[in-house]
């Protein structure tokens, strides 16, 4: 027996019937089951995502706060502000791409991306404050919205001038102000009782009617000729009038617009600093989780969320970026810091910047108050926070969680009694802030983490986005109110404390598992069995060697294969190995090859007397195992004691792998710099020894796919392709259609792979289904119990033919390895079946997998 083993990946696809096949991957049934896409996916990416994050990062600011911007920071300083916002936002982007591309993601938004990919304590704490952000959110936009409808119907009392009075009607004080946040909160309250789908039917209409008003602004700054604008400013019960300029295009103009002039904010009448006017504009940049939260309701949640968010990022910013100009160039600072909705006074019609505020307002109230109770609601029903969210998990006989809205809106009336708009902003930027660290943090622990299920589509980010995404909201937040920022992270401290010791075992799976695998092995007893997760599957390798000295290339090809996994080599005792016991062992295959001594052969090892790069210490190598000279075998194991172990691995729930040629292997030549041609990873997903099987794809053979793109991943592998053999009879018309579900599945689980067509006509008819008559055939399958019994050697010859002839610069092979016979007098005829498939193919895995290993959700 040569001193090589190997891993064999498997995993349910599809079978050859037709339709998604038996999910059994996950630990329940429904984790990782492939199904055709819900009818209620029917949001495209731009209604779904691009309208909905438009629309929030718009908001009002876009209208009642570019001028104050401007007017209190300068052109220059304002547009360090929005490229800093901006990189921020981009930052968090890329990580909510890169997470929402790596699984099916939910209802739940941000809280269930976080939740259940950093574990409960920190979806928990995260998911609350991201609801207190949404809750500020919505009193921003309501404030927002009595700001403007007093800046038209607001009572000026003591005007000096009768005409400047006109339809100014409205009493203006704080209870007054408070009355009004709270009637408009109370209709935003109706709407979410009585009908929540009102928001989501008319949002394209908002949207139009938005992007109606925003051309006609941006047509004004060349149609409205140069023009003295009155404003009058209230001082308690004192009132002043002042008198300023809408230039047009002058260069003068931007000349004194372009440093900073901070002063008194006439709204809340504190003093203005960087940071404070820095809060209220990065609320034009919150809405960047819109689109995510639609996600339960998309046609495809992977290709539209990163496609969708990235166009509404780089669409707002351009708009932005076009108004900061425009403004600054044409009009006076008094007027910007004057009159925050100065746009309405320089407006070709006045009303339609009254109504692009009204419907913006509105939209994103409504918006904001539905979302924040859809979290509430997705807290309540994952039973973080006990009895005190219990009722939240209440719904109408619709679905609409009625009881969960009502929570919302007792929580945005409190904070309405803050009175001002730009008095709560750095509160909602410091919480929205904290999300989008969460976000960076779980992108980036995913990453570190090197969890082989972590391969998301979008690719245009890395460990670096991440962190840099974290430092960048972190600064900001203790820049903005370093107050705020401390009790915000001390809240979140006691929450996570908190959930972790009151909340029970999730099944979400535990991020901290993962990092603890991989950082940090010596802490083997810290990893608890019961928070295992398929996502984070990974091999955990038991190689048995006879001689190392013979299994060098298989050594160095199983620790590229362990994708930073556990590998252990040599003695095994009895013992507790904690969370990180072995679950894949790799045997050498049983045949007559005698290995050449890999020390004695490779020049760098002969004249070797330190430590080598396997970490093997000379002196003792060659005490415990001495030189392997030519025609030199030793048999310890009978062909029945050498099954036996494959057998009682597979009843012990142990993924197997057979090794075969791998002394033969030579990396260095593989991926040689010269080497004009990519060689190739060759996986057969079909058992070729029940090629009767309807089964074309089972657990075997996605624990297969799985082990391969293991590979792909590893640093020294990436030159390589990855392809998959689909056998095909050429009667059979459904092959394209197989081919459709491979590669919708490849998709779904986030793999790289060409498929190769390959038909097999002349091999399936040596198959001994074909030779037999039909008494024949029932008569040996009775007498065996095993249908591979009756499988011929003609066959075989044929089979391994076709698996060499397919080969082109194949580095590695991945087969099937068929589960060994019951009868234990068959164990001969099973080695020798094995044999024959197998004769010449280079290094080969056989491998039969047992334990779900990949699956599709988040």
């Amino acid at each position: 027996m040569s001193s090589e083993t190997s891993p064999l990946l498997n995993y349910r696809l599809y079978n050859v019937a037709g339709g998604f096949a038996e999910s059994c991957v996950a630990a329940s049934q429904e984790e990782v089951a492939v199904s055709q896409q819900d009818d209620s996916r029917k949001l495209s990416t731009f209604f779904g995502v691009v309208v909905p994050t438009v629309l929030s990062m718009f908001s009002i600011v876009i209208f009642m706060r570019v001028g104050f911007v401007i007017g209190q920071a300068g052109f220059l300083q304002s547009l360090l502000m929005l490229v800093v916002a901006y990189i921020i936002v981009s930052l968090t982007v890329l990580s909510v791409c890169a997470i929402s591309t790596n699984g099916a993601v939910k209802g739940g938004g941000a809280y269930f991306m976080i939740s259940r990919t950093l574990g409960p304590e920190f979806g928990g704490s995260i998911g609350l404050m991201f609801f207190l952000a949404n809750v500020c959110s919505c009193a921003v936009y309501i404030l927002g919205l009595v700001e403007a409808i007093l800046d038209v119907f607001g009572e000026l009392p003591n005007a000096a001038d009768t005409e400047t009075r006109g339809i100014h009607v409205l009493p203006q004080n704080y209870l007054y102000d408070v009355l009004y946040a709270s009637s408009i909160l109370f209709l935003c309250l109706l709407v979410c009782l009585v009908g929540a789908q009102i928001y989501a039917r008319t949002s394209f209409l908002i949207f139009l009617v938005v992007h109606i008003v925003l051309i006609t602004i941006v047509v004004s700054f060349f149609a409205v000729s140069p023009k003295t604008i009155l404003i009058v400013k209230q001082s308690g019960n004192e009132s002043r009038i002042i008198y300023t300029n809408y230039t047009g295009f002058s260069t003068a103009t931007l000349k004194k617009n372009l440093m900073d002039d901070y002063s008194v904010d006439y709204t809340t009448n504190y003093m203005m600093t960087f940071a404070t006017v820095f809060a209220v504009m990065f609320n034009g940049c919150t809405g960047i989780m819109a689109g995510s939260n639609m996600s339960g309701d998309l046609k495809n949640p992977s290709y539209s969320i990163p496609k969708g968010t990235v166009i509404a990022v780089i669409y707002t910013f351009l708009v932005y970026l076009l108004l900061f100009f425009l403004v600054s160039f044409t009009c006076d600072r008094a007027l910007l810091k004057g009159d925050y909705i100065f746009f309405r006074q320089i407006n070709v019609w006045p009303p339609f910047v009254v109504i692009g505020v009204y419907a913006a307002s509105l939209s994103a109230s409504m918006s904001t108050l539905i979302g924040a109770s859809r979290i509430l609601h997705a807290l309540a029903r994952d039973d973080l926070f006990g009895v005190i969210l219990a009722p939240a998990k209440r719904t109408s006989m619709t679905g609409n969680p009625w009881v969960a809205v009502l929570y919302t809106w007792l929580m945005v009336q409190s904070v309405l009694f803050a009175g001002k708009l730009n008095t709560i902003a750095g509160i909602v930027t410091i919480f929205f802030l904290m999300a989008y660290a969460a976000v960076d943090l779980a992108c980036l622990a995913l990453e570190w983490a090197s969890a082989p299920n972590f391969r998301p589509t979008f690719q245009l980010f890395s460990w670096h986005t991440c962190l840099l995404g974290i430092i960048s909201c972190l600064v900001m937040m203790f820049l903005i109110n370093p107050a705020y920022a401390s009790c915000g992270i001390v809240v979140m401290l006691i929450l996570l404390v908190v959930i972790h010791y009151r909340s029970p075992t999730s099944s979400w799976g535990y991020i901290s598992q993962a990092l603890i695998f991989h950082q940090v092995r010596k802490y083997l007893l810290l990893l608890d069995i019961r928070k295992e997760h398929v996502k984070f599957w990974r091999p955990q390798i038991l190689l048995m060697v006879a001689n190392p000295r013979t299994s060098a290339q298989l050594i160095t090809f199983i620790n590229d294969l362990k994708k930073g996994g556990l590998f252990v080599l040599g003695h095994v005792e009895i013992g507790d190995l904690g969370g990180m016991k072995p679950n894949t062992l790799v045997l050498g295959f049983y045949d007559h090859c005698v290995p050449e001594d890999y020390f004695l052969c490779d020049p760098a090892f002969k004249d070797a007397k330190e430590n080598d790069h396997f970490g093997v210490d000379i002196a003792s190598l060659q005490a415990h195992f001495p030189p392997v000279r030519d025609g030199e075998t030793s048999r310890s194991l009978t062909e029945a004691e050498y099954v036996a172990i494959i057998s009682d691995a597979l009843k012990m729930q142990k993924n197997v792998c057979l090794a075969r040629y791998f002394f033969t292997m030579n990396k260095k030549d593989l991926f040689a710099k010269k080497r004009p041609e990519r060689v190739s990873i060759d996986v057969w997903p079909l058992n070729l020894l029940r090629p009767d099987s309807t089964n074309y794809v089972d657990m075997c053979s996605l624990f297969l796919l799985q082990m391969a793109c293991v590979l792909t991943m590893v640093v020294s592998w990436k030159g390589a392709r990855l392809r998959i053999f689909l056998c095909i009879e050429s009667g059979d018309d459904s092959w394209i259609k197989k081919e459709e579900k491979l590669r919708e599945l490849l998709d779904k689980l986030r793999i790289k792979a060409t498929i190769k067509i390959v038909t097999w006509d002349d091999v399936v008819s040596l198959h001994w289904q074909s030779r037999l008559s039909g008494e024949e055939h029932e008569a040996a399958r009775h007498s065996s119990g095993d249908p591979s019994a009756l499988i011929s050697d003609e066959y075989l010859r044929a089979a391994n033919r076709m698996v060499l002839d397919q080969g082109f610069h194949t580095a590695v092979r991945f087969l099937y390895l068929p589960r060994p016979p019951a009868d234990a007098a068959r164990s001969q005829r099973y080695l020798e079946q094995l044999d024959i498939l197998t004769e010449g193919l280079g290094p080969t895995l056989l491998i039969h997998g047992l334990t779900p290993v990949t699956c599709t959700d988040l």
